[in-house]
């Protein structure tokens, strides 16, 4: 998985979701759309970057979203 690639993307989403006047319903919002539309093994990349790394490339929202809702963005192994 090419982590560069996905902290672009990321920070692509923050960026349109940075506009929306309701930091933390943005920050939700944001984390909800990763879930959506992000497969599996690109959402655990994206939390092991922040887990190992600190996650210094990501855009503030986006660090602040998967911070606060990630645990809503584990992926659960059945």
């Amino acid at each position: 998985m090419n982590i560069a690639h996905l902290i672009k993307m990321a920070n692509q989403i923050g960026a349109f979701f940075s506009t929306m006047p309701d930091r933390q319903e943005a920050t939700k919002d944001l984390a909800m759309h990763i879930k959506r539309f992000w497969e599996p093994r690109m959402r655990r990349a994206l939390l092991q970057y922040v887990e190992q790394d600190g996650g210094a490339q990501l855009s503030e929202i986006v660090l602040e979203a998967v911070r606060t809702h990630g645990v809503e963005l584990q992926v659960c192994d059945a």
